[in-house]
């Protein structure tokens, strides 16, 4: 096993945005670990990418990076359409994999990968997590197992983005094409992933659904049309008892980012935006009250409880045996699969869908 003196050397397949803003800084600041080469897209793509931030290796393709004996562990940066073929590839050239979120196109290819990396006990596999609720998970974890809700009655969760009127004219997205994105949508499947980390898994799922603008403008200035809904309700029966009611819109004008209830026998919690303002830097505010208080009273979070993105840290530590994955691991990672694809079946279908899907 690796040990937290030995070097990294990692391998970058795809450098896209959360690659350049988050991925490539992480892994820098951990200790004894190098970046030693990347393959994007293109070739221009890739040398514009390694220049910019100092990486010495241009790779032709993917086969050649995950040929080079030398690279540890690989974090793949690409669009979902490529997530599982490159995870196993990664995992059968015996190599760590980071693999960004959406873990994979449907619940198919994610069986295939969770599948993979069982037969790979010793490596590491991380799928990059749902990062909106880290700084209060700790926090309404804790609540929630200390019994301040009692038994849960019911979630209401409302996601906006955007929070526009719908608009023919913006350019199509690859979340908005069906072919690279798979049966992901919107922002839907990683709130998901967060509330699995609060509640558990659903039960049941029926869900309407509406793609209000069913064509937009490729980078040539051609519509093109799109299936993937941009507005969608979800009521689900969840594992641990109670339900939720998800609703996430990308074409609600006016509509809050996020306004989410949680009811219980006992008490109820609840997470809004926090002010501009605020003082310590928060996201969120998360306030709460239980039977017989008069109302609502914000919950302070103390520094040393309010989490924060670590997804690099955590994975270099997995690998050196310090840590587990927690954030996220496969098992997890096919529970949104499954949840997603559960969702676009009620769509298409009308009907209640069961999980696991």
């Amino acid at each position: 096993m690796t040990t937290d003196s030995d070097n990294i050397v990692m391998g970058l397949i795809g450098a896209g945005g959360n690659t350049q803003l988050r991925h490539i800084p992480g892994l820098r600041a951990q200790p004894g670990v190098e970046i030693k080469g990347l393959v994007n897209r293109s070739r221009e793509s890739s040398e514009r990418v390694a220049g910019e931030f100092e990486i010495p290796e241009v790779y032709e393709d993917w086969d050649e990076l995950l040929e080079d004996d030398e690279i540890d562990a690989v974090c793949i940066g690409t669009w979902p359409y490529m997530h599982a073929p490159l995870v196993i590839e990664t995992l059968e050239a015996d190599k760590h994999v980071l693999c960004e979120a959406r873990m994979a196109m449907n619940s198919n290819e994610a069986l295939q990968m969770l599948d993979a990396s069982k037969r790979a006990p010793h490596l590491v596999a991380q799928i990059v997590p749902a990062p909106h609720t880290l700084e209060i998970d700790q926090t309404v974890i804790r609540l929630i197992s200390e019994g301040y809700i009692g038994d849960l009655v019911n979630v209401k969760l409302h996601v906006g983005t955007g929070s526009d009127f719908p608009n023919p004219d913006l350019p199509l997205h690859w979340r908005h094409n069906r072919d690279l994105s798979g049966n992901n949508i919107m922002t839907m499947g990683i709130w998901y992933e967060a509330m699995m980390r609060w509640f558990g898994p659903a039960k049941t799922v029926q869900a309407l659904g509406q793609t209000v603008v069913s064509h937009r403008l490729d980078e040539g200035g051609r519509r093109r049309s799109t299936t993937i809904p941009d507005h969608i309700d979800i009521l689900m029966s969840m594992e641990c008892g109670g339900t939720m009611n998800y609703t996430t819109t990308a074409v609600s004008a006016f509509s809050r980012e996020l306004d989410l209830w949680v009811h219980g026998t006992d008490g109820a919690l609840r997470v809004e935006n926090a002010d501009l303002d605020e003082p310590t830097g928060a996201v969120f505010k998360l306030s709460g009250a239980r039977r017989g208080d008069d109302g609502l009273s914000q919950i302070e979070i103390p520094p040393e409880n309010r989490g924060a993105w670590r997804v690099e840290e955590e994975f270099i530590n997995a690998i050196r045996g310090i840590e587990p994955i927690t954030h996220t691991n496969f098992i997890d990672g096919l529970k949104y699969m499954q949840f997603t694809d559960a969702v676009t079946e009620s769509v298409k279908t009308g009907n209640l869908v069961r999980l696991p899907f």
